[in-house]
């Protein structure tokens, strides 16, 4: 297992790190399942990503499920990623539901 899901809570952490493609993507979505099972404990997500080299349209998936999941009252961060990686959130228009940070603030 990758073990990128750090902590359940109101403010979940999801440590996203190396290359999330077709093939890793799975191991993401198994490993935020127990999250989504506690949905009604979380208000935030926050997706740090300055470990993050590379993000497929898999990863994305990835992130956009949890958030689907978890619904509209939980607040989604995106912390610490490199401008490739934030040219990749923003080509896809997922940006618009996240809250882009360099380090996180609630």
């Amino acid at each position: 297992m990758a073990n990128y899901l750090t902590e359940i809570g109101e403010v979940s952490k999801v440590k996203l790190h190396g290359h999330i493609d077709a093939s890793i993507a799975p191991a993401l979505m198994e490993e935020l399942k127990p999250l989504i099972a506690q949905k009604d404990k979380v208000k935030k997500l926050v997706f740090y990503a300055d470990e993050l080299e590379y993000i497929a349209s898999a990863g994305i998936r990835a992130v956009v499920f949890a958030k689907q999941k978890l619904g509209g009252k939980v607040q989604v961060y995106l912390v610490g990623a490199s401008e490739t990686i934030l040219d990749v959130f923003k080509m896809t228009g997922i940006d618009k539901f996240l809250t882009i940070q360099d380090a996180f603030t609630e």
